[in-house]
């Protein structure tokens, strides 16, 4: 699965991605690419993905970063805010491939 987050300056969701990686199991991590950028390259990379979290701070970009995504059958949502500032990136992963699910009803 590949996961793009998304938030104002990438620095913050750079961490959770690392969380995320490394909360996976050794025998998994090569079935996930996660990549963290600033929000104003969505455009330019969220074809290139399955699902696209955005960092809390910037869930008022939601509608706008969704309606384009969602043309294209990509799920667009913004991360738990507990979640994110632990860095759980079991939760976070999990939030990914039932958005996943969701989207593609698999």
């Amino acid at each position: 699965m590949k996961i793009l987050l998304c938030c104002g300056a990438g620095a913050s969701t750079s961490l959770v991605a690392q969380s995320m990686m490394n909360s996976l199991p050794e025998n998994e991590k090569a079935n996930y690419i996660i990549n963290a950028i600033t929000y104003d390259l969505f455009l330019d990379h969220y074809k290139n993905y399955d699902v696209v979290l955005l960092g809390p701070q910037i869930r008022y970009k939601k509608k706008s970063l969704e309606k384009e995504a969602l043309a294209d059958n990509i799920p667009v949502d913004v991360i738990n805010s507990v979640d994110y500032a632990l860095q759980n990136g079991t939760k976070i992963i999990e939030h990914a491939k039932q958005l996943y699910k969701k989207a593609h009803g698999a």
